[in-house]
């Protein structure tokens, strides 16, 4: 779920059971898999929101959280130890990960650049008795409402007080059956017409994103009733970042890692459900004929030299080794790379997923590479999607299937374990 999408707004508690209700949804939060397993980053998060809370969201500063989480002394340098800062954007991406996977109507948020929390909620729902009712609160207060009833003498309306004694409960109207019926029929006839709208909508909107996934593929499907699947292979590298090196040609038995053997079944379990054969070949062992006049789809950046060079006249590309970034020939300051301060297993990954007709080989070309294995599957997973074609297709701004088409994406990596990705940047042509 995306925190700042349209609907929710910052609330600022009030009174002790809005608290006591952020304290709730915070050990909701500190007991999922993202933060259990952890003692910094729950400690960080509990901190920092019990100060806000308490009323001492001014005293949130680096070097203050160093000390009192940390145990750093009162001067131990903030540059040269970064523990505060980096727990925290581990906290941020914790918590991203946690709704996107859980619907809450009251959220969490760390935002960039700031130790004080934020408290987000649904501002249709922050006033409604439901807030009560988590709270395990069993009798609501009484809410006065007021309906129309006839005057047996006069005949005209007066008004009759009603009390609601249930949060669950609906207020009745006063006045006399022949006066209700009309209105609840015209309740009953306006959720019915609410649902058909609302079942319509849906139908709709889902056959448009599975339109979307099928205009990415098309130009695959329409050349040849086999596709290739090249994967990259690599061996054991300890003195590398990542732990491996791409397999040569006189590796006669190169590995792929979890994350690339989960991108292939991804993607050939794909093309076999839109009725392709699917080929698998170590790009080390794949030539050049190997490609020719038939669709190929090229797993992995850096440990697949196919994927290397195929990419190397498009806008978007991979940074010749030894560093290892995915880099923009139209804005050369433009830079997108792992963050080496951090360990692998806890650094953002990028990915390049492209499809465009390839000179050299030519057929069609797909590319699915990560600058890591993380970012490899996030990319398999974003073009089996019916969800993120559909992103992709907004941005692009038209038909998937008509043009050749690039895009950088970002992914968060959590302990090894790979994220949701999002698009950075899109070129079509």
């Amino acid at each position: 779920m995306n925190t700042f999408k349209s609907g929710w707004e910052t609330w600022h508690p009030k009174s002790r059971q809005d608290e006591e209700e952020i304290l709730q949804e915070m050990e909701e939060v500190l007991a999922s898999p993202q933060f259990c397993n952890s003692k910094r980053y729950p400690a960080l998060l509990r901190y920092v929101i019990q100060s806000t809370l308490s009323g001492h969201s001014d005293l949130l500063k680096e070097r203050t959280l160093g000390v009192e989480i940390f145990h750093r002394p009162p001067d131990y340098d903030t540059n040269a130890d970064t523990v505060v800062r980096y727990t925290a954007g581990e906290v941020r991406k914790r918590l991203a990960l946690y709704y996107h996977e859980h619907q809450s109507r009251l959220q969490i948020s760390l935002p960039s650049g700031s130790y004080v929390p934020e408290f987000l909620c649904n501002h249709e729902e922050v006033d409604t008795p439901s807030a009560a009712s988590r709270l395990g609160q069993t009798d609501a207060q009484p809410i006065a409402s007021t309906a129309f009833e006839s005057n047996a003498s006069t005949g005209a309306p007066a008004m009759a007080e009603h009390t609601q004694t249930s949060d669950h409960s609906i207020p009745l109207i006063a006045t006399r059956k022949w006066y209700g019926r009309p209105i609840l029929w015209i309740a009953a006839s306006s959720v019915v017409l609410l649902v058909l709208i609302g079942a319509f909508a849906w139908q709709h909107g889902r056959a448009h994103s599975q339109d979307a996934l099928q205009e990415f593929w098309a130009p695959v499907l329409g050349e040849s009733n086999t596709t290739l699947i090249c994967s990259g292979g690599v061996v054991f590298a300890p003195e590398r970042f990542s732990g491996v090196k791409t397999a040569g040609k006189d590796i006669e038995y190169p590995f792929v890692s979890m994350q690339i053997a989960t991108s292939i079944a991804h993607i050939s379990g794909h093309l076999e459900r839109l009725g392709e054969t699917v080929q698998t070949r170590s790009s080390a062992s794949t030539v050049l004929t190997d490609l020719r006049e038939r669709p190929v789809v090229l797993l992995g950046g850096y440990n697949n030299d196919w994927t290397m060079r195929l990419l190397e006249p498009l806008r978007f590309r991979f940074a010749p080794g030894p560093a290892e970034a995915i880099l923009d020939r139209d804005h050369p300051a433009a830079k997108w790379e792992r963050d080496p301060a951090q360990p692998y297993s806890s650094a953002d990954d990028y990915a390049i997923v492209a499809r465009f007709h390839d000179a050299t080989t030519g057929g069609i070309i797909v590319i699915v590479a990560g600058i890591g294995r993380n970012g490899t599957e996030a990319a398999a997973q974003f073009v089996t999607s019916s969800h993120y074609m559909e992103l992709l297709r907004r941005q692009v701004g038209a038909s998937l299937a008509d043009k050749n088409v690039e895009a950088v994406l970002k992914v968060s990596v959590i302990d090894g374990k790979t994220g949701a990705p999002s698009v950075e940047a899109v070129d079509v042509w």
